[in-house]
């Protein structure tokens, strides 16, 4: 008879374990290889497909005396560009962008469930919440850039054959709220000279003025929206039982911040046009070799 000792209990447990792991894990070459190929050639077929039915030809050479009517960043770039329209330059140049990466680099701090680590997908409601947050994202983005290019305006113009009313004008887009609406002068132009003293850090002195309207247009507003809408649409996917976990929630979001991401983008490349002024569908003219 054998005995058996507990450090060789341990030991099989140990290797038992460690088997385990070793048949859950994926191998580079073929597993990622593979896929990673057949993602190359797809992409590679899409682009020369699209080289070969759209004709998009070289413009003159660069003239630094004449800007081009509109003048727009390299793709990537015109989702930020798209914001730049709405808000404050500072705040959709440089504090949403930095704000947008430590948020999506903070998910695995705040989804610290370890069941179904590492899957996509993981959660029962997984795809529905995907779907949900994707329409939600891009139907919400689409809805507020229309209201600030005015398009509510534009067709209660070419349905009634008149003028918006007057006493309607602050609804027309964002910056009416700060232009027609009766705020008093005195917050129009606040003076911080004697507060913010630039002079007392090396810096010249600066005549520094606040205009409370133009804060709450560009500033306030943009960043309730931001971070107000997100909150909401938690808050009724945990009312409605759609997100149960952390995870849900996070997906939800996940897809919202990823169509809006792509919305953004689809509309800065191809629905603005001269003075970047929003262009409906219809009006889009492509160039068809």
């Amino acid at each position: 008879m054998v005995a058996t000792t507990p450090d060789a209990v341990a030991s099989q447990a140990v290797r038992q374990k460690a088997r385990r792991q070793r048949d859950d894990e994926l191998l580079v070459w073929p597993d990622l290889v593979f896929i990673e190929f057949i993602a190359a050639m797809v992409f590679t077929l899409a682009i020369t497909a699209l080289s070969i039915a759209i004709n998009a030809p070289l413009l003159d050479r660069a003239n630094p005396a004449v800007t081009p009517n509109p003048s727009k960043a390299p793709w990537y770039f015109l989702n930020l560009q798209e914001l730049l329209l709405h808000m404050d330059p500072a705040l959709a140049g440089v504090v949403v962008p930095t704000v947008a990466l430590v948020a999506l680099g903070a998910i695995p701090y705040y989804d610290r469930d370890n069941e179904g680590q590492g899957e996509w997908l993981s959660t029962p409601n997984a795809w529905r919440l995907t779907w949900i947050g994707s329409i939600v994202g891009s139907v919400g983005s689409l809805l507020l850039i229309a209201w600030d290019a005015q398009l509510h305006v534009r067709s209660f113009v070419a349905l009634t054959g008149s003028e918006w009313p007057a006493a309607l004008n602050f609804l027309r887009n964002a910056r009416a709220i700060q232009n027609d609406l009766p705020w008093p002068d005195a917050i129009k132009s606040i003076p911080l000279g004697n507060i913010l003293r630039l002079d007392l850090l090396g810096l010249p002195a600066a005549d520094i003025t606040l205009n409370i309207p133009e804060l709450i247009v560009a500033q306030i507003l943009p960043v309730s929206l931001m971070i107000g809408l997100p909150i909401i649409f938690s808050i009724v996917l945990w009312k409605t039982g759609e997100a149960k976990t952390r995870r849900d929630h996070m997906i939800a979001q996940f897809s919202g911040f990823i169509a809006t991401y792509i919305v953004l983008t689809i509309i800065g490349t191809a629905f603005r046009g001269q003075g970047m002024e929003l262009m409906l569908p219809w009006q889009v003219k492509m160039p068809i070799s």
